[in-house]
């Protein structure tokens, strides 16, 4: 059976796990990172810190195997981050040095600690909400994310949010087919910021 419910502090290493399992364009970035971390580090486990009450996970018989996390204030929670999230990753973690085309992917994670990316607010004005989903293999093609998905807007909606965005990585496809046939439509970002390894799209709620 399969239940869908608020996160929980004792998840918070089964999210990393996620993180990492689908870390390289929705495929197991282990094999790429000395430290399994360092995914989990941006893109699950401050949401389960900071924001608990806007995480979901997926749960069955073998514990949680996909997780849905977001913020309805994308600036807010991106300034939170700089307060209270990124200063002890950076004590924990070296900046890295050297030139940057020669870095592994430790040391990309690492650097975007360093120096976050903040969302154009060419998205956030519109969409000032923003999700990020990850679901294990055996949770994929059987409706689970849609559901992680609709509890999520549910919520953005009785609070008051008028759209959400997120990026999804360009060689992701199987993530690109999913959320375009979740109602989020590309969005184009004009030259000077647009990115050509990630696809934004966006819902108004």
């Amino acid at each position: 059976m399969i239940n869908l419910r608020p996160v929980q502090p004792g998840d918070i290493d089964q999210l990393y796990a996620i993180s990492l399992k689908t870390g390289d364009a929705g495929k197991d970035a282990t094999p790429l990172h000395r430290d399994g971390r360092l995914i989990g580090h941006i893109y699950s486990a401050p949401y389960a810190t900071l924001l608990p009450q806007l995480v979901f996970v997926a749960e069955d018989g073998e514990g949680v195997f996909g997780y849905i996390s977001g913020a309805f204030d994308t600036v807010a929670f991106e300034d939170r981050l700089e307060r209270e999230w990124w200063p002890g990753l950076r004590r924990q973690y070296a900046a890295p040095s050297g030139d940057p085309t020669l870095w592994d992917a430790d040391q990309r994670r690492i650097s975007a600690i360093y120096r976050p990316n903040r969302v154009p607010t060419f998205l956030t004005d519109r969409f000032p909400a923003h999700i990020h989903m990850n679901l294990l293999p055996r949770a994929q093609g059987k409706g689970i994310g849609t559901a992680l998905l609709d509890r999520w807007i549910e919520n953005a909606r009785a609070n008051g949010v008028k759209g959400i965005h997120l990026g999804a990585n360009s060689g992701n496809h199987g993530a690109i087919r999913f959320w375009s046939s979740r109602g989020f439509v590309p969005v184009e970002l004009p030259a000077d910021i647009a990115s050509e390894t990630t696809v934004w799209f966006g819902q108004p709620v």
